[in-house]
């Protein structure tokens, strides 16, 4: 290197070209981390320079950014070629067909984009005429079977599952120097989640949950806007058929047949919460605004949240109860089951249980109940008049505590003879008919008083929030259209994060690339000696 004088002027945009690391280097003649000093020596040059001393410091942190970048990449490349000038020649190398590939070829290269950039790959391989080849090193440094290394694929998946593709890649081009176009995003991020399944399967618990802690299961249903192709026949079908008054806007009645159901489902450990309708109810109402007044019940441990739209509602549910006996294999934990009363739903849950023995309380959400209870109550009262809306919370107070009493049959009673005696239109009277059904057909979904007295949950907060934590957060963008492959990546790896998995996943994710890619396409002779370290 020159001297280090400081009236030596650099350029500021310096830097070395990208084309001086693919040269093969040699041990005999040149270092492979030659090119690494000397990167270093020009970045320390140029911060002693009197040019960059005249910097404003966001000139200079922008400087480091870009020229660190480029040194971290020469760090990669180094590593790289120090790998290839190692490696041994074998005289043959045996795949998991068992046919020997005696043919050798040195140096065959493959570009890699990694984090820092583009970076020259060179290793030894071996093939047969009629058989694939092989590259041992591959095994050794795990390559990836696409251009792009892990790294930079787990900084896109955590990316894109959290805003937009294009927000996202945008943002991460501003800080890494890797790339990657959209579409192949979109792969990435599939493949990315492809070990979902089997890491929950294989997944053992820390610790088994005392025998009186809750094993508390819950599912429910968001729609996501679906291209047309990866939307469920009956749908795309309807959607071909569909017709609409107007071209702008929906017509009253009429329904734009897009979206595609997702299932939502969690599973989480409980203590077990004794209360009564005056803890439930009670804040509810005006009186109660002391928050020191307010009992805290217990929060949901060990939860774990996931959505498929993929999957059948019934292949969920199976997930579900699969996920449960993990947690409890012995059956030692009263098992509860929250609902919305969605008819399919039920019938699937129902089906579930009964074929692996389950028995577990159904309970129905008793926010989804108050719902319904306010649809009975604008049909007596009217919505814009102050008065009669307090009279309207009355009505809805008085019969949610009916019900949280356990007689739901007595407020559906009530509410029948009060839409006849007030002689309601045929319209309100049969919303209050529709409301009355809801509480009888779900008798034994509302016996609230036996579940609040065995401390069960009688809220599907956890649900809700999954629902618009992995769904409404993400894939309700104004214009967005999904593709099945796409979507389904996007839940599993929003899933993961939101279970606290995230790390854990990705170091599986990664052996089990190692076992797919290069382990299992070698014969176990050939294998003994690169054994997979997490």
């Amino acid at each position: 290197m020159g001297s280090q004088d400081d009236s030596r002027r650099l350029p500021p945009k310096w830097r070395y070209p990208v084309e001086k690391t693919y040269t093969k280097t040699s041990p005999e003649t040149m270092d492979e981390f030659t090119l690494v000093r000397a990167h270093f020596d020009e970045m320390l040059l140029q911060l002693q320079s009197k040019e960059t001393a005249q910097y404003r410091h966001d000139e200079t942190e922008a400087m480091i950014h870009k020229e660190g970048q480029e040194l971290c990449r020469l760090m990669f490349q180094a590593s790289l070629d120090r790998n290839a000038n190692n490696e041994e020649r074998h005289q043959s190398v045996t795949g998991e067909d068992k046919v020997i590939r005696p043919h050798f070829r040195k140096d065959c290269n493959r570009t890699i984009t990694s984090m820092f950039g583009e970076v020259r790959y060179r290793r030894m391989g071996y093939s047969h005429p009629k058989s694939g080849s092989r590259f041992p090193l591959d095994q050794q440094l795990n390559m990836p079977k696409r251009k792009y290394t892990y790294g930079l694929r787990e900084q896109v998946s955590l990316g894109v599952c959290q805003v937009a593709f294009d927000a996202s890649l945008h943002n991460l081009s501003n800080v890494i120097a890797g790339t990657i176009p959209k579409r192949q995003a979109e792969e990435l991020v599939a493949e990315a989640s492809i070990d979902f399944d089997t890491y929950y399967a294989q997944r053992s618990l820390t610790a088994i949950q005392p025998a009186e802690t809750l094993l508390v299961l819950s599912q429910d249903g968001k729609g996501i806007v679906m291209r047309h192709d990866d939307l469920r026949d009956a749908t795309r079908k309807a959607a071909t058929k569909e017709k609409h008054t107007l071209t702008t806007r929906l017509s009253t009645g009429e329904k734009r047949n897009r979206k595609r159901m997702a299932t939502v489902a969690t599973v989480y450990d409980l203590k077990p919460y004794q209360r009564t309708t005056a803890d439930v109810i009670s804040f509810k109402q005006e009186s109660s605004n002391n928050e020191a007044d307010k009992r805290q019940g217990p929060k949901a441990e060990n939860k774990r949240v996931w959505a498929s739209i993929e999957k059948t509602m019934e292949g969920v549910t199976e997930d579900v109860v699969q996920e449960a006996m993990r947690r409890d294999p012995h059956r030692n934990r009263s098992w509860v089951m929250l609902v919305d009363g969605h008819k399919d739903q039920i019938k699937v849950i129902k089906r579930v249980f009964k074929r692996h023995g389950v028995e577990a309380p159904l309970i129905l959400d008793f926010i989804h109940v108050l719902e319904y209870l306010w649809k009975a109550a604008w049909c007596f009262f009217n919505s814009s008049d102050k008065e009669q809306a307090k009279e309207a919370e009355k009505w809805v107070l008085t019969q949610a505590k009916w019900i949280l009493h356990g007689r739901s049959g007595i407020a559906a009673a009530g509410m029948r003879n009060k839409a006849h005696r007030c002689k309601l239109p045929d319209k309100k009277s049969t919303v209050i008919d529709t409301v009355a059904k809801y509480l009888t057909n779900h008798t034994e979904m509302l016996r609230y008083d036996y579940f609040m007295e065995r401390g069960y949950p009688i809220a599907s907060g956890v649900i809700e929030g999954a629902c618009r934590h992995l769904i409404s957060d993400r894939f309700e963008i104004t214009g967005a259209q999904w593709s099945l492959k796409t979507a389904e990546g996007i839940l599993k790896l929003r899933a993961i994060r939101s279970s606290g998995d995230w790390e854990q996943y990705h170091a599986f994710h990664k052996k089990q690339e190692w076992l797919r890619n290069h382990h299992q396409r070698f014969h176990a002779s050939e294998t003994s000696s690169w054994e997979w370290r997490l």
